[in-house]
């Protein structure tokens, strides 16, 4: 008897021991570089492993069994960035530091072939639309219960939310096409119950995104839906900021300065991407938009949205770009004024049409003409600033810092523009609170104030 008992600890503690190893779940790092675009494909996909029972983290250098790269493979310089994040954990696992290790998104989407070949270590690459795939090689399941929840990498209060995949444009200069296929519009209800969850959980601002905000629509309701989608947005309760990143100029729907004026949540800023603004340039770029043609645009995004913070890059360098091609630029920066502004230097890209041309800008030259345009954007920014001075503006507050709190205006979007720091003495806020600031100093690229 007493020997059946014992056999039957043994047993149990057996079949505990092996509850508790299956059960335990595997730990999983997501490492994502690049755009908003792919840290909401890599929140898809911590969403995905953690309904399987992983334990996962994001960007954390903790202990960790498998690690999968979410890469970026947009210009040279990301190119490498995801190059050597790769190469320094394909060197962990050769070590033993960590188990197995995954690539996906945009670099690996363009170059699997070569990356196979030169980066063996990896367990497995993959595309940028091959989650499912990913997931069954590490044994977990598409959960489409799951498919529209998501993690957040981002505070509580703000998140971004993609309404379309990929981009039709022809873009001279541009690799997304080949990384992220043609333009596919999600639907309008999904778009919208997606932002209903956001705001359950307490966000209070979303951001839109796609390759092409403008082009939404087109493939699934054959017109220009934008305006009738932001119309659907403003209706969700509890959003209160609704901002616009990445519009194309070109047959933009004027519609959606309507919109803007007319419904308080949607935020009085547009992200609308110019890349130039000589017609030379713009035409060999495959703009598919004339200079004269883009300041009207401008206008009548003012005239339409009184105040609206309107927000560009250029890229400069592109192959053929003259001193005379380059300054036009500069004057007609200084002339639209425009409030926020990124500067890129071109990259020659494998597979775009541009790279048939010879690039024959020097890279010094592109450096220097990118600091030239950056510091006309620094006196006309630290002027717009300057004239903030002594008004009170609502405020999103982000987070508490150094006995400061850190926010931003309507006219900023988190981590590329202006923020607003006030004294945090006395004042029990929270990241996520709107607050009235009024506004008593100013800098090139940011606000100092005190709570009103």
């Amino acid at each position: 008897m007493r020997m059946e008992v014992f056999q039957d600890a043994i047993f149990a503690r057996q079949i505990c021991h092996l509850k508790t190893k299956n059960y335990r779940p595997e730990r999983v790092r997501v490492v994502t570089l690049g755009c908003s675009k792919n840290r909401i494909d890599s929140e898809n996909l911590i969403t995905q492993l953690q309904g399987n029972d992983f334990a996962v983290t994001h960007d954390d250098h903790g202990e960790t069994d498998v690690v999968i790269v979410n890469t970026c493979g947009f210009i040279e310089l990301a190119k490498e960035e995801s190059i050597q994040t790769i190469l320094e954990y394909a060197n962990k696992k050769q070590t033993g530091e960590i188990g197995k290790l995954y690539v996906t998104g945009c670099l690996s989407q363009r170059y699997r072939d070569d990356l196979e070949k030169e980066i063996p270590e990896v367990d497995a690459y993959f595309g940028t639309l091959e989650m499912p795939a990913l997931l069954s090689r590490m044994n977990a399941d598409l959960k489409s219960d799951l498919i529209g929840e998501r993690w957040l990498s981002t505070p509580g209060h703000y998140a971004y939310l993609k309404i379309a995949e990929g981009c039709n444009r022809t873009c001279s200069f541009c690799a997304i096409p080949l990384m992220r296929g043609g333009h596919i519009s999600r639907t309008m209800e999904d778009i919208v119950q997606e932002a209903k969850g956001l705001a359950r959980r307490g966000v209070r601002e979303i951001m839109l995104i796609s390759q092409e905000l403008t082009y939404y629509g087109l493939d699934n309701y054959k017109v220009r839906m934008l305006p009738e989608l932001l119309r659907r947005l403003a209706a969700v309760e509890g959003i209160t900021w609704i901002r616009l990143h990445y519009a194309y100029p070109s047959k933009f729907p004027e519609e959606v300065f309507e919109v803007m004026a007319q419904e308080p949540s949607i935020c009085r800023y547009l992200d609308m991407p110019l890349q130039h603004a000589h017609d030379g340039v713009l035409k060999r770029m495959r703009r598919q938009i004339t200079s004269e043609e883009t300041r009207n645009l401008i206008r009548l995004a003012r005239e339409s949205v009184p105040g609206i913070a309107l927000r560009s890059t250029f890229l400069v360098g592109f192959p053929g770009e003259t001193e005379t091609e380059f300054d036009y630029l500069c004057d007609f920066l200084q002339e639209m004024e425009l409030d926020r502004v990124g500067v890129f230097t071109y990259s020659h890209e494998e597979s775009t049409r541009a790279f048939g041309m010879v690039d024959d800008v020097p890279n010094e030259i592109k450096m220097e003409r990118a600091n030239r345009l950056m510091e006309i954007q620094g006196a006309i920014s630290f002027r717009k600033n300057q004239e903030k001075i002594g008004l009170s503006i609502p405020v999103l507050l982000d987070r508490r810092e150094r006995g400061y709190f850190i926010g931003r205006t309507e006219a900023d979007s988190p981590e590329v523009d202006n923020e607003v720091r006030v004294s945090a003495t006395g004042h029990a806020l929270n990241p996520g609170d709107f607050v009235k600031v009024l506004i008593t100093g100013a800098s090139e690229f940011d606000l100092d104030g005190r709570m009103v």
